[in-house]
């Protein structure tokens, strides 16, 4: 991988470190790449891992005890897998596939808890990133909670990664909406019914079959809240 191209460079927990520092840290990165459908990492795999994603984009989910899977959520470029197992050391508990061709940096647990006591920032940066994580997901149980489908939607629309294009929040749906969908406690029909209705409202506009332009970000928080 080029400099230019540094994966540590374009994820957040690493931004705070100078280019020196930075190139440092790769140093200890190993490149995988994953094909669409591989599995990235699965429940109890021996060894505990960070993934950097670089390109591409991951699932994360796990089993319920019914068998049916639960999608916990995506993976998209500059984010970063299974801090939870490499911070604790313990086995991973969540099964991880790549959801199309994938490029990743991986660090191994012992060389991870090197650097973060090298670099005490990275930790900060980390505790942040799931800080956030946290938040997000405390405002989706909320609106799943409350039994109301346009909150779940909205909750789900307003997480998402996204950027400004002529001033304009967009985001794109990261995966298949029966994923999504089953990802929010709905049915794809439902949930095509509801982000129909949120364009029809001038909220928001569909853009193709994934894109999603944000018109009215403070009307989508409200329907967002937890009733």
């Amino acid at each position: 991988m080029t400099e230019d191209g540094l994966c540590v460079a374009r994820v957040p927990i690493f931004q705070g470190l100078t280019r020196e520092e930075q190139l440092h840290v790769a140093e200890f990165l190993h490149p995988m790449s994953a094909r669409r459908g591989d599995i990235v990492s699965s429940p109890g795999q021996s060894e505990s891992r960070l993934l950097v994603m670089h390109s591409g984009q991951l699932k994360v989910s796990h089993t319920a005890a019914n068998g049916q899977e639960q999608i916990l959520r995506t993976v998209t470029d500059g984010d970063v897998v299974g801090e939870r197992a490499l911070l604790t050391g313990h086995r991973p508990t969540d099964l991880v596939v790549a959801v199309e061709d994938s490029q990743m940096c991986v660090f191994d647990h012992a060389d991870f808890s090197a650097l973060l006591r090298s670099y005490p920032d990275i930790t900060q940066r980390m505790l942040l990133t799931l800080s956030d994580r946290l938040s997000s997901v405390e405002r989706l149980l909320g609106a799943i909670t409350s039994n109301d489908v346009n909150a779940r939607v909205a909750a789900y629309l307003l997480d998402l990664p996204g950027s400004v294009e002529a001033g304009v929040p967009m985001v794109e749906l990261p995966m298949a909406k029966r994923d999504i969908a089953a990802y929010l406690g709905t049915t794809p029909e439902t949930l095509s019914r509801r982000l129909a209705a949120l364009s029809a409202s001038g909220i928001i506009e569909l853009h193709g079959r994934r894109d999603i332009a944000i018109l009215d970000a403070d009307r989508l928080e409200g329907i967002a809240e937890p009733r």
